[in-house]
């Protein structure tokens, strides 16, 4: 069985760390952070915390905006609102994932009140990250780099992710470029924002701890028994029944939480063997670029695959649920797009106050299909994918 998530980022290493893993991690996390992104380092047990924190210590006003990628996370979101700001969508570029500096450029001239810009190098590719960067500056808005997909991403000048933006946002959550179960980090590289108030951290409660500890060994027993008599399939659903699963996505208690030691050990042993992951989706990636009908991939995208960490591989087909249902009869697991919505999950989307004000990111939602290149996706394995996406093709 091949699947999307489901603690794809975890092998059996992995799971005996998350067991038996108890150093205080939080320092040497900090220290690493510190060392590559040049900033004070905060750490939070959310990314969503993290964006919040940055747009708070900003010191925005109410009323002011945010723009924002048209194709994101509902966590993106709910940082703004959670911040007492309000959202501006900024539409995707065709053939990318990203929105672009005239587009960022357009609706500045429409609404004065954008106070502060977030990148987030989709699936790990890059935006056009210095033309925005020169947008914002003229503009004196804040620029906030999300990271959750790009760490180690590189821009087409060569610099690395995270050496524009005044805030630069972590994200430490389950199927993430780095894997803790939870976690998200703030990195401070403006000084004027360096010297802040304070910020009141609670700690989680015990039961979040208890699932975070425990999920990478339940889907680690979940995949490898899935297969075998329908044991995993069912451990899942009685897991997901009993509300034992942590989720990356949920309606927490609307608080800031100290992120703990174990999930800051396991995030900065993530980020010291990041560059052999990366390596492993390149190579994973590059399988499917190659052997993939051409018709279902954008050629802009292909040109920043170098670029990119690749954490998924998209693909953009019509009839995508007859794609997902014919690759799941072949033991291929990926029904859980990133993303289905402009602002994703769909299901979140009737929380938000999105108003079809990104039509490019919409059609692009409901065809994007997007490929595992986890380290448990073998070359075979991605072979096997990518014979079985040609062959639906030809018979679509």
């Amino acid at each position: 069985m091949i699947f999307n998530s489901l603690g794809s980022n975890y092998d059996f290493g992995y799971v005996v760390k998350s067991l038996f893993s108890f150093t205080d991690g939080r320092e040497n996390l900090k220290n690493v952070l510190k060392s590559r992104f040049k900033g004070d380092v905060e750490l939070f047990y959310k990314s969503r915390e993290a964006i919040e924190v940055a747009l708070r210590i900003s010191r925005l006003r109410k009323g002011e905006y945010v723009a924002i990628n048209g194709l994101t996370c509902y966590v993106v979101y709910k940082a703004i609102i959670n911040a007492g700001l309000k959202v501006e969508y900024l539409d995707i570029d065709p053939g990318g994932l990203n929105f672009s500096p005239e587009v960022l450029e357009g609706a500045i001239k429409r609404n004065s009140k954008i106070k502060a810009v977030i990148v987030q190098n989709t699936l790990g590719y890059p935006c056009n990250i210095g033309n925005i960067s020169t947008i914002c500056k003229k503009n004196a808005i804040l620029l906030i780099e999300d990271l959750a997909h790009s760490v180690g991403t590189i821009y087409s000048n060569s610099r690395l992710a995270g050496s524009y933006g005044d805030f630069i946002a972590l994200s430490f959550s389950q199927d993430k470029i780095i894997d803790a179960v939870s976690g998200g980090a703030l990195v401070i590289r403006n000084p004027r924002f360096k010297k802040h108030s304070g910020i009141g951290l609670k700690n989680i409660p015990l039961i979040w701890y208890l699932k975070d500890r425990l999920y990478p060994k339940f889907t680690f027993l979940i995949r490898k028994t899935y297969g075998f008599l329908g044991l995993g399939k069912a451990f899942h659903y009685l897991l997901k029944k009993l509300n034992l699963l942590s989720t990356s996505i949920g309606d927490r208690e609307h608080s800031l939480h100290i992120l703990p030691n174990w999930h800051s050990l396991l995030a900065r042993n993530y980020i010291l063997s990041l560059d052999k992951d990366i390596e492993h989706r390149k190579k994973v990636s590059a399988i499917y670029k190659e052997k993939i009908d051409p018709n279902v991939l954008f050629g802009k995208l292909l040109a920043d695959f170098d670029r990119s960490t690749n954490i998924r591989f998209p693909i953009f087909v019509d009839g995508r649920e007859s794609l997902v249902k014919y690759l799941k009869a072949n033991g291929i697991y990926i029904s859980d797009t990133w993303y289905d919505a402009p602002v994703a999950p769909k299901k979140f989307l009737k929380f938000t106050d999105y108003k079809n004000q990104c039509p490019v990111a919409e059609e692009i939602s409901s065809r994007i299909v997007n490929l595992p290149t986890h380290k448990n996706v073998s070359a075979k394995k991605a072979v096997f994918i990518a014979d079985k996406i040609n062959q639906w093709l030809i018979t679509k």
